[in-house]
């Protein structure tokens, strides 16, 4: 029997799809924003000192006010929202995606996100560290210790102050996890920055990396960006709404 070999079917192009998000994307799940109209920076500008390095490590009556605000955290009782799983239905549907976020929350995992693709350019709230010998243990273990009664709990390995493992006000960012942002933005066909304000450098310049090399820019935001110009498209829409319609749309397109 003769014939010819059929011509491979080659799988469709499935364009890298980068998602830069900030508070914005977790206030439908309780997480208040900080720099909105009802942003926590603006309603008690004191509240930044809690999370400024040098004032919390030189401050013992701050570590335990920020002792006490962790007990508060709404990020503990939060819950992913439509917009956390819509964008994890899309990694799931074989569309390639990486988070890149702003958020200390973990709820693009807890929505079912794989931990290897979302990077947290600000580290994450669910852990501590060590200030002095950098052990890392779990929040929830810390919390306990404060509930009872160590009002500014030091590591237990060598005694030195702890900290959330977020990057706070006057640290750097882990260049490693920044180095890795960029090659992301440089890589991506479409890039959306979903719930920022794009003002916090160096994560809000990686929209103007991904547009630089080419990647659509698609802004959700509520309010304007300095990066709106750069955009092909800015969606103003509540963004429970607007992103799983976006992204529904996107992995269709693709």
């Amino acid at each position: 029997m003769t014939g010819t070999d059929p011509t491979p079917v080659q799988p469709p192009h499935r364009p890298l799809v980068a998602i830069l998000t900030g508070a914005g994307i977790s206030t439908d799940s309780g997480i208040p924003d900080y720099r909105g109209p009802n942003g926590l920076w603006r309603r008690d500008p004191e509240a930044e000192k809690l999370v400024t390095y040098d004032t919390y490590m030189g401050d013992p009556e701050i570590r335990r006010r920020s002792w006490r605000m962790r007990q508060d955290s709404p990020a503990f009782r939060a819950e992913p929202n439509a917009a956390h799983e819509a964008v994890a239905r899309m990694e799931r549907s074989g569309t390639p995606v990486r988070v890149i976020t702003q958020n200390v929350d973990g709820l693009h995992q807890r929505a079912g996100m794989p931990e290897r693709k979302v990077l947290e350019l600000h580290g994450t709230v669910r852990a501590v560290t060590c200030t002095r010998c950098h052990a890392r243990s779990s929040m929830r273990e810390a919390l306990a210790r404060v509930t009872a009664g160590e009002t500014d709990p030091p590591c237990l390995v060598c005694g030195g102050i702890l900290k959330s493992a977020t990057v706070m006000f006057g640290e750097r960012l882990d260049p490693e996890v920044l180095g890795t942002a960029l090659g992301v933005a440089k890589a991506a066909e479409v890039f959306l920055a979903v719930g920022t304000t794009l003002q916090v450098q160096p994560a809000a310049s990686l929209a103007g990396v991904a547009a630089e090399h080419g990647a659509r820019l698609i802004i959700v935001n509520a309010e304007p960006t300095p990066y709106d110009e750069l955009a092909d498209e800015v969606i103003r829409e509540p963004i429970g709404s607007a992103l799983p319609r976006l992204l529904a749309g996107l992995a269709e397109g693709a």
